[in-house]
């Protein structure tokens, strides 16, 4: 295997910076393979050009550009209550709060309003603190 050059690199992560959502394809590992459809957001890339995911399904299964079939989704992170989820749609996302803060009350409604506020105003990472 070729490792790419500094310039190669650079690109890379230009075109892969941390937190960029990604789509599966397909992935070329037998043992371990990512499904495709599954989403995921880039963590890093490294010297040797792998690009690091922390996947929705929970791997931490790296890509490799070339060799696995992927492509960049202009997507969204929420984090509420905790919990981290990648919508590859934002609208869907903001379908979802709207709907959470129309039908609930208090600390909840509050959480739900903090989510959906920053999706509309176009945040990368829309959690549900103050």
């Amino acid at each position: 295997m070729k490792f790419p050059n500094k310039k190669e690199i650079a690109r890379l992560r230009e075109k892969y910076p941390t937190g960029t959502i990604i789509k599966l394809i397909s992935m070329n590992d037998p043992y371990h393979p990512v499904p495709p459809k599954t989403l995921g957001e880039v963590t890093m890339v490294d010297d040797a050009g792998t690009i690091h995911m922390d996947w929705s399904t929970g791997s931490s299964l790296g890509l490799i550009e070339g060799v696995d079939s992927f492509t960049i989704v202009d997507g969204v992170k929420t984090i509420c209550y905790g919990e981290s989820k990648l919508w590859e749609s934002r609208k869907d996302a903001v379908a979802f709060f709207l709907e959470g803060m129309n039908a609930s009350y208090g600390s909840e409604k509050q959480r739900y309003s903090n989510v959906y506020l920053k999706l509309i105003m176009g945040s990368k990472i829309c959690d549900d603190s103050d």
